[in-house]
């Protein structure tokens, strides 16, 4: 394949990433926040099925000492496109290191676990409405 290509795929898998980040620390705060101001779309299910759901996948990933699997798919798109960190756009390089820290797996396990428990929380303090059956 054209490494522009695969180096296009790889900026999209890094931008996903992101959104996934950027979409559970929203809920984090935009839950307590809208219970306390009364903003409905934080008790819709289906998004905050969604937002627990995703944060069960990435602390199982954690504590199974396993990577994320964007982080394995956008390294292997980038190794495939023959592309070395020091070609990556300005931009790019600021989202790889907002994202990647360098610290041991074990921590990022007890933070991700810790913030699945808080997500747990509130789905109790602050239970999402579930859909009504139509007749």
């Amino acid at each position: 394949m054209d490494e522009y290509f695969l180096t296009a795929l790889a900026d999209l898998v890094l931008l996903i990433h992101l959104a996934v980040i950027l979409f559970n620390v929203f809920g984090l705060i935009a839950i307590p926040l809208g219970a306390w101001r009364k903003w409905r779309f934080v008790r819709v299910f289906w998004w905050r099925a969604l937002h627990v759901g995703i944060l069960i996948v990435v602390a199982l990933q954690a504590v199974l000492a396993r990577v994320c699997f964007l982080t394995i798919w956008q390294s292997d798109l980038l190794q495939q496109a023959g592309v070395s960190a020091s070609t990556e756009p300005l931009i790019q390089r600021w989202v790889v290191w907002l994202i990647f820290w360098p610290l041991p797996l074990w921590i990022f396990a007890a933070a991700y676990m810790a913030v699945l428990g808080f997500a747990i929380f509130l789905w109790w303090t602050v239970p999402p409405h579930f859909p009504r059956r139509s007749a």
